[in-house]
């Protein structure tokens, strides 16, 4: 392998082995993109190149992650569980003691948006992509969520989303604002409309009307 961050074998390998084991598309994406940078930091030419002082090299990382990026413990955490998994699952390598410098930061009080600043920011987006922004305000949904939503996870008459295979692959309830019970129904009817439109012109004769129907389906 004469670059192991160019020819992607081994993130290939990685991700097969992160779907056969059943995670997340956005921790297979994240993981990945972890080891990519984590090659290009050592600048990595080998297979052999990253078995050799694995926990030396990991350190090294992390401890640049923490003293020159200055980034969060838990985004050094995510790094570190993505060389973890690395080496024990795809190297066959475990690691044995890692002791880098440790990422520390202050807690800081958050900003938060007021109801006025939020009503500003929501009159800007309109369309589907206003609908998606307002259906995670009101119901506290994630946008992977929100995108896979279908018509059946939606109960209009008692006001409530079912959220399936969220995260840590639970399903979950949660409220339907009035508003945007309104603004989707709009939006489903209009997709129907073109649906049925497409399917007397002779389109999407195998497509089912659910498929058509789901949140994230305009044009």
């Amino acid at each position: 392998m004469n670059n192991i961050n160019k020819d992607k074998k081994l993130l290939d390998e990685m991700k097969a082995i992160l779907r056969r084991q059943g995670y997340a598309y956005a921790t297979e994406k994240s993981y990945c993109d972890w080891v990519g940078r984590y090659i290009k930091f050592h600048q990595l030419k080998s297979k052999q190149a990253l078995l050799e002082d694995a926990e030396g090299k990991v350190e090294a990382y992390l401890t640049h992650l923490a003293a020159e990026k200055v980034v969060a413990p838990a985004t050094q955490n995510q790094a570190l569980n993505a060389l973890v998994f690395l080496y024990s699952k795809v190297l066959l390598l475990p690691l044995e003691g890692v002791n880098a410098t440790r990422s520390r930061k202050e807690p800081r009080i958050p900003v938060v948006l007021s109801k006025d600043e939020v009503k500003q920011i929501l009159m800007l987006i309109d369309a589907t992509a206003g609908l998606i922004v307002k259906m995670l305000y009101a119901g506290g949904l994630r946008i992977s969520e929100t995108i896979r939503l279908r018509v059946q996870d939606v109960d209009f008459g008692f006001k409530k989303i079912t959220v399936r295979d969220g995260k840590g692959k639970k399903d979950g309830v949660t409220p339907l604002a009035n508003e945007v019970s309104y603004l989707l129904q709009e939006h489903l009817r209009k997709v129907k409309f073109m649906h049925d439109k497409d399917l007397a012109n002779g389109y999407c004769d195998n497509v089912v009307l659910r498929a058509a129907l789901t949140i994230n389906n305009h044009r």
